[in-house]
This record gives C-alpha cells, structure tokens and sequence, in this order.
C-alpha cells in the first residue's frame, strides 16, 4: 500500500488504515502545521517497520520556528523505520545537526530543497572502537600502528538531490569524496558552488567523486557557470544533465567526457550548430534528450524571392511536430552518432529574422 497524506487534525489519523504498519509513503510537505511534537506523536504511534519514503516539511520559513529535526528522533526513527531509504526535506534547518552521520542508516536517497546545513554536516568523525586502536595509546604499547582511517561504512546513501541550499559550499562538495555509494549527484540553483570548486573533485585527485556517475546542474536565472569545472574531462561519468545558465559552459566541456552515454539539455536557448559541435565527439552517446528548450533558426536568404530554398523550408515545417519539432537536427544527429536515440519533450522553434 502507498499512502500519501495531508493530515490537519491529529484524531483523523487512525482512520486513515487500520495498521499503520502498512504506511509505505508518508508525505507532510504541504502541511505546515508540523512540528517537532507532531513529530514525536507520528513516530511513536503511526509509523512502522513498513515507511520507505518519508517528506517533510520544515520550520525554515515558519514565523514560530523552533528545533525540528533532533538527534533523539532521528535515532528513534531509525530504530523504528529500519526500511526507510528515501528521506526529502523542505525549507528544514539542518544547522542543529552536527553531521549527516546522524540520519537513518539506510537511506540511500537524500533530498535537501530550500534548507540549511552547518559547515560540516556532510563530513563524519573516524570512530575510534577501542583505546588499543587510538595512535597515542597504540604508540606507547610499543605498537607501530597508522592512525585508523574515517570509515564511511554507516552511509549508504547513492542519490543526494540539493535544490537550492545557500549555506552548501565548495567544501561541502569536496567533503561527499568519502561516500562510497555516492553514484549519483543533483546541484540545482546552488550560488556558492563554483567552476573551481566541482574541478577539485573530478577524478582523479585527493577530493575527488569517483563513484559519481550521473551528475545534474541547474542554475536556473543565476549566471554560476560551475559547469565550467568539466573542463578538464570527468573519469567515468556515464550520466549530465545541463539546465539553465549552465547548458553553454557545458557544452563547451562535452568533448572531455568520452565515457558520456546519456545527456539531458533544459530550459534553454540552442542552435542547431551549437548542438552537432559539442556532441560531435561523443561516440559512445546512446541517449539524447531536449527538455523544455527553444531552438533557434536562422532564416535563409531567397525564402522570400521563392525558390528551392523557401520550397525546402515549406517542406521542413510540414514535417516537425510536437515530438520532432526540429527533424533537420535529428537526420544530422542520426548521421553523426548512428548509436543514438534523441528525444524532444515541450520544446519550441523560434527563426531568426535578423
């Protein structure tokens, strides 16, 4: 069973199922009315061994404010939701949390929307496990043993969505090095992560992600051009999503990728050249899709004298649609890269008349 809820008074949960057990999806993001004792009385008495997805909403933007998320609870739904993987919060403040270390377990899906985290939130202390193992006791014992190294055993999560975090920097960034599972990564509307910042953690290198292989950025309105820091080729990345302001500095990085096999370009402004130089290089293409975005067309001379030309162009706009909306660019693409499916979804064609 899913079950995804809107509750605005507590006494109408337990008519909702009668074993709350079963409760797969719980999603309290439209509801604003929640806070840390409602919390407190949805954990201990309505969710169970069965929750899987779990969204919230937070106090960020709330004039009550107040703590929220607490270590207590997080240790409590942990113990009683020990099948939950996907955590999504919103507008949460995260800053009372010491690390990312305090959350379930066995989350593998960690979504961050309009929230704020404190400086080291993604990072996790080395456990010590015993007094023999620390490097000054060991030294004095006689023993030669190197200082145990920060295991990141208890973080399994494989997908970290950030939707517009102010407070995630560059070394929030270079920190996710030591995820081992992190295989996938979206940035969306991030102000403080730089060009130089995401370099820094291409592989090979001290910081770098080398278990990512799929990364999205989208900067929407806000000129970051971070996807400059592709530049220098990104090892192993199978999987980019380019949105906004970012689609033309990641463009120019393509031929730096050769492992790249799927691409996603939204919400932009393209051409038809500028999309055959950047993918030209990429052979090992096997799925290209346009999201949301206009193309622009260059008007040709003597369509107005008539002529082969202005026949040609008649004939070009008859076969567009909504699905093919630009079949020119798909033959061209189906010659340059034969191995390669392209898709277009709510895309539009506007012709330049200058």
């Amino acid at each position: 069973f899913i079950i995804i809820f809107i509750c605005r008074v507590c006494k109408r949960w337990k008519r909702l199922v009668k074993d709350q057990r079963l409760w797969r999806v719980v999603d309290l993001s439209t509801w604003k009315g929640v806070t840390s004792r409602v919390l407190w009385v949805l954990l201990r008495q309505y969710l169970g061994r069965g929750l899987r997805y779990l969204r919230l909403r937070g106090l960020l933007l709330s004039a009550r404010g107040g703590a929220f998320l607490s270590e207590p609870w997080l240790q409590t739904l942990a113990s009683k939701c020990p099948r939950l993987f996907r955590l999504s919060l919103l507008h949460t403040d995260l800053r009372g949390l010491p690390s990312c270390s305090l959350l379930p377990p066995t989350l593998q899906i960690l979504e961050l929307h309009g929230c704020e985290v404190p400086p080291g939130f993604f990072t996790q202390n080395p456990p010590v496990t015993s007094e023999l193992d620390h490097p000054v006791v060991a030294a004095s014992n006689g023993q030669n043993k190197p200082p145990v190294s920060s295991s990141f055993s208890g973080i399994t999560i494989e997908t970290l969505i950030l939707d517009n975090v102010p407070s995630f920097t560059n070394q929030h960034l270079q920190s996710l090095n030591l995820w081992g599972r992190l295989s996938r990564l979206e940035l969306r509307d991030m102000i403080r992560v730089t060009a130089s910042g995401l370099r820094s953690c291409a592989p090979p290198g001290v910081q770098a992600l080398s278990h990512l292989k799929h990364l999205e950025m989208d900067t929407g309105s806000r000129k970051q051009m971070a996807a400059l820091g592709l530049g220098e080729g990104w090892v192993g990345l199978e999987s980019l999503g380019l949105g906004g302001r970012e689609v033309s500095p990641g463009l120019l990085c393509l031929s730096r990728l050769p492992d790249l096999r799927w691409l996603r370009l939204r919400s932009c402004r393209l051409t038809e050249m500028m999309v055959l130089r950047s993918c030209r290089m990429l052979k090992e293409l096997r799925r290209l899709e346009f999201w949301q975005v206009e193309f622009v067309i260059e008007s040709r001379q003597g369509e107005t004298e008539g002529g082969g030309e202005r026949e040609e162009s008649e004939r070009e706009r008859e076969e567009s649609s909504e699905n093919d909306p630009v079949p020119n660019l798909r033959r061209s693409l189906a010659t340059l890269l034969p191995k390669c499916s392209v898709l277009f979804t709510q895309c539009t064609v506007t012709e330049n008349m200058d």
